[in-house]
């Protein structure tokens, strides 16, 4: 037999006790995925999430059913989803963000929570990252260190830009403006911080952004303005700012530039996290997890529309051209 085989062999009959546990009891396992997005989770997103559970032994439909809520009423509406998912008898939530997770807290201390967050120890989601205490664990994705580190990737692509714009949603803290600023103080940048809350908000800050001369612009790490993503790229697009994203997807669906961890990647790995609460992991004694590699891709096409010479030190190191 070879051994990429045998391992399979040993996954799946290590995962078919779980599978054949749920069947029997009659009842398949649930799962409340709260997103804070202004609508349904945009792929690969939930694919990943499915493919994660399905190599932990777990198939929707047959062992589990996943319960998915957004905030498309707004923010404010998560509560109302939280409570509803509870009602709900839910086994565990998946919830990204920073809000969402803390939205899930209220709502329950028992149920346990599976965060995909972006500061979760700053957010005081957890009491440390080796041992979270509570009913709270997951991932975190090191959104403020990789905010300002966007703004150097971006200073490099544009040189001697000294005015960036920044969209900020205020739900997920001031972590990501902190370390930004910093950062834009040591590049000698003034950066400007434009807070987003509604969707209709979009059109108004990128008019603020015009206004005050801004050169390029930095979408902070947020589910909320990740669901806004395509309206993003169309005004960044119609102001001529060239923008540093956190998603490859959105160099691919027009943007300029991104750098981050993979997005597919980090929700598969969630699932598997789900997937050991299911089995009987505590939250408290759960590690969260963290990225360890990190993408940056780059948009040619869109380079040349905003006629920006790209720079080679950048097309060296990118792990993909969109030409």
């Amino acid at each position: 037999m070879r051994r990429r085989e045998f391992i399979t062999l040993l996954g799946s009959a290590a995962a078919w006790p779980f599978a054949a546990r749920a069947q029997q009891a009659g009842s398949v396992l649930r799962i409340g995925l709260l997103w804070p997005g202004a609508s349904a989770p945009a792929p690969p997103r939930m694919d990943a999430f499915r493919q994660g559970l399905r190599e932990s032994g777990l198939v929707e439909g047959r062992d589990v059913v996943i319960e998915l809520r957004y905030a498309q009423g707004g923010l404010q509406q998560l509560p109302e989803l939280a409570a509803e998912l509870v009602r709900l008898k839910v086994d565990v939530f998946q919830a990204s963000g920073d809000l969402a997770p803390r939205v899930a807290q209220q709502a329950t201390a028992t149920i346990p929570i599976v965060a995909f967050s972006d500061d979760i120890l700053g957010a005081g989601l957890i009491a440390s990252l080796s041992r979270p205490g509570g009913n709270t664990t997951g991932l975190t994705i090191l959104s403020p260190e990789l905010s300002a580190k966007r703004l150097e990737v971006l200073r490099e692509l544009v040189p001697g830009i000294s005015r960036v714009a920044a969209l900020w949603d205020p739900t997920t803290g001031t972590s990501q403006v902190t370390l930004t600023e910093t950062a834009a103080q040591s590049l000698n940048i003034k950066l400007q911080i434009l807070e987003v809350r509604r969707r209709d908000d979009l059109a108004g800050v990128f008019e603020t952004a015009r206004k005050e001369q801004a050169e390029a612009l930095n979408v902070f790490s947020s589910p909320f303005l990740a669901s806004l993503y395509r309206e993003i790229i169309d005004l960044a697009g119609k102001h001529r700012l060239p923008a540093i994203y956190q998603w490859k997807e959105h160099a691919e669906a027009g943007g300029l530039i991104s750098y981050g961890p993979s997005l597919a990647g980090l929700w598969r790995q969630n699932a598997m996290i789900v997937a050991k609460v299911l089995r009987g992991a505590k939250p408290a004694d759960l590690p969260v997890e963290q990225p360890t590699k990190f993408e940056l891709m780059v948009n040619a096409r869109t380079a040349k529309s905003l006629g920006l010479a790209m720079s080679p030190s950048i097309l060296l190191r990118a792990d993909e051209v969109i030409e």
